[in-house]
């Protein structure tokens, strides 16, 4: 796997993160006991299939743009398919709580 970490204000969806776990162990539902890092996965390869060696090479020195945090979706993932289960819409900082 190949995955680029985020930066600038993530506290906002460090916290999330944070919450997010609580509620699952509040529901008896398994965490993983490891910090959060926010990241994007940029590339996954099948065991069996040669991975994209010249991919870190090709994006060293990149910087996306910005953008901002607006929805998060929780997505279930089983055998390669993905189900939108729920989407929540994120406070702005100038939205009232």
């Amino acid at each position: 796997m190949f995955w680029a970490g985020l930066d600038g204000d993530v506290d906002a969806v460090t916290a999330l993160a944070g919450r997010l776990a609580a509620g699952a162990r509040g529901l008896g539902l398994p965490v993983e006991d490891r910090p959060f890092r926010p990241h994007l996965t940029l590339g996954r390869w099948h065991p069996r299939r040669p991975a994209d060696g010249d991919l870190p090479a090709r994006l060293a020195g990149y910087r996306g743009p910005e953008w901002p945090l607006r929805e998060v979706t929780l997505v279930r993932s089983t055998a390669g398919r993905h189900e939108v289960l729920a989407s929540f819409t994120t406070r702005t900082p100038s939205a009232p709580p």
